[in-house]
């Protein structure tokens, strides 16, 4: 029993993914259900909640006590802070309240991390124990995941939902939801709660109370964005993954060093069409019930440089770590302690994480050398505090994925390269270029970058980046013999992935003008075109539905 209820805690197994059958009898049921209630606010979104909570307790089964604990705490706390007139205590009140949220989240993604590290570091032997099963236990009468913490799903994103929520009505940027059933659907809402798009209340909120209504032209977006989404997960990202990608990944020693180019380069295809295929889903499914979300993506592989590509990347997320750590520390304007506090927090870390006591003497030699540069040169003092409020957040937005040594490398590479392209910008003779070769030669630089710093991301293993690049240094093989072979085992996977490089560099303009005739044909032809298309999606199918790449995080 207790397995069942902690089963999927990453996503495997999930009992109604977007691209089974069963999720879209689920929502056909609930779609039914939805319009019979359409005109009934309080009654419609009391059972859209109560729709969520169960779509999520089929995706984390106990977890969900997790989900409805922290709506009560962080609705109640808002409630208790809006009464107190004193600020000082409503600001002490922000940051206990924010400070348990961040304390939830570290204990189900980093407990078992910590824990370990701790016992290698000072040769101990404590355990770390799951409580929410060890209470479960008691009631279902024993299991074997006592032992394990199972992160709940999505508890990334709906914790930082509720931050947001939390710092806004503080600042009274935001209206406070009206009760608590509101707050309740505002954070549990099915369609973003796993993967996002990280909805703020001030976006989100005064939705619930405009009335239900869906024009022709929303009915077409809305169905176009859903089977887009299934082309990108479906024929993209899961057909190159299994035919490809995962083979040499698992084992790069059995191909040509070039083949892990191939390889990485069909990666990053892989995971964005992965990504983007479920908030496209997602924004679609949310906006047939009335809906709207934040746009996640935009085209990211288009960006010419490393700052437009995290504009354009994940940008729910982005812009969460710009308006409640980036800004807070300083932006672009100042630092203060929390910056330096930051700092050393990251340093005490890796040095916790990798053991490497060197670690030391670096940030001390780092902190002696921009405090000596600010001595001399005194205007060095705000590019000093940007740049490290710049590394802390991306270094921040790399331990969001997962507390590892490359996770943290990853999210540190991408940080140095946004402070050194800040400072390559006003020198650039290139930057305010409008040729096509310069925008060209831009795109491909940010695009093969941001490939190479998901070595790291992608291989956690111990030493795992280290042994591939030097795979791939030693034993480059590019031959033409070499070259046709690999083409002819790989031929099909190469096609599909430059079909989706293709159509992922065409004009947005072109895209949009296909959905917009879409949305503008008859019903009975939308149909028609949809039946076909899907038809020949799942025509990709091979093997084991696989989970979104995005639910290990």
């Amino acid at each position: 029993m207790v397995e069942n209820l902690f089963s999927l805690g990453s996503g495997q197994g999930f009992g109604l993914s977007f691209t089974k059958l069963d999720f879209w009898l689920f929502f056909l049921l609930v779609m039914v259900v939805f319009s019979l209630l359409e005109k009934k606010k309080t009654v419609r979104i009391l059972f859209l909640t109560a729709v969520s909570i169960f779509f999520y307790y089929k995706t984390s089964g106990a977890s969900v006590l997790v989900l409805i604990s922290s709506i009560g705490f962080n609705y109640y706390i808002t409630k208790l802070g809006i009464g107190i007139q004193n600020f000082k205590l409503r600001k002490a009140l922000l940051v206990f309240s924010v400070t348990l949220n961040l304390l939830v989240l570290a204990y189900f993604k980093y407990a078992f991390f910590f824990t370990e590290s701790f016992n290698a570091m000072f040769h101990t032997d404590y355990q770390a124990l799951n409580y929410l099963a060890h209470w479960t236990s008691g009631i279902t009468g024993g299991g074997s995941l006592v032992d394990k913490i199972i992160v709940p799903a999505g508890v990334s994103f709906f914790t930082f939902q509720s931050i947001s929520y939390l710092v806004d009505t503080f600042k009274k940027e935001v209206e406070p939801a009206k009760n608590f059933y509101e707050f309740a659907f505002f954070i549990t809402f099915f369609p973003h709660i796993l993967l996002g798009p990280i909805a703020r209340a001030k976006d989100f909120l005064p939705q619930i109370n405009t009335p239900y209504k869906l024009s022709q032209d929303d009915f077409g977006w809305a169905i176009a964005q859903i089977v887009k989404g299934l082309i990108k997960k479906i024929v993209l990202a899961d057909y190159i993954a299994a035919h490809f990608v995962d083979k040499v990944i698992d084992g790069p020693e059995a191909y040509p060093g070039f083949v892990g180019i191939l390889a990485m380069w069909a990666y990053s295809l892989q995971i964005y069409a992965d990504f983007s295929g479920y908030t496209d889903i997602a924004t679609g499914l949310a906006r047939l019930m009335g809906f709207k979300l934040f746009k996640n993506f935009n085209s990211p592989y288009k960006a010419i440089n490393v700052a437009d590509f995290w504009r354009r990347w994940h940008r729910s997320l982005g812009a969460w770590l710009k308006n409640y750590l980036y800004i807070p520390l300083g932006g672009n304007k100042t630092g203060g302690w929390g910056t330096y506090i930051s700092t050393l927090i990251i340093f005490l870390f890796l040095i916790f994480i990798t053991r490497w006591y060197g670690l030391i003497y670096i940030y001390i030699g780092v902190l002696s050398f921009f405090g000596l540069a600010i001595l001399i040169f005194p205007n060095f003092k705000r590019h000093v505090h940007r740049d490290l409020n710049l590394l802390i957040t991306l270094v921040v937005g790399g331990l969001w994925h997962g507390p590892t040594t490359s996770f943290v490398i990853w999210g540190a590479m991408n940080g140095i390269a946004l402070i050194v392209y800040n400072h390559w910008k006003k020198i650039s003779p290139y930057e305010s270029s409008t040729k096509w070769i310069a925008r060209f030669w831009k795109v491909f630089i940010t695009f093969n970058f941001i490939t190479f710093t998901r070595i790291w991301f992608v291989l956690q293993k111990e030493n795992g980046p280290t042994k591939f690049l030097d795979h791939v240094w030693n034993n480059f093989g590019l031959d033409s013999a070499t070259f046709m072979k690999v083409f002819e085992t790989f031929n099909f996977v190469f096609i599909i992935t430059t079909i989706g490089f293709v159509l992922h560099w065409l004009p947005n303009s072109w895209k949009d003008s296909v959905i917009f005739k879409f949305a503008k044909m008859n019903i009975l032809i939308q149909a028609f075109v949809v039946a076909i298309i899907v038809l020949m999606i799942y025509q990709a199918v091979s093997g084991e539905s696989r989970g979104f790449v995005y639910f290990s995080f």
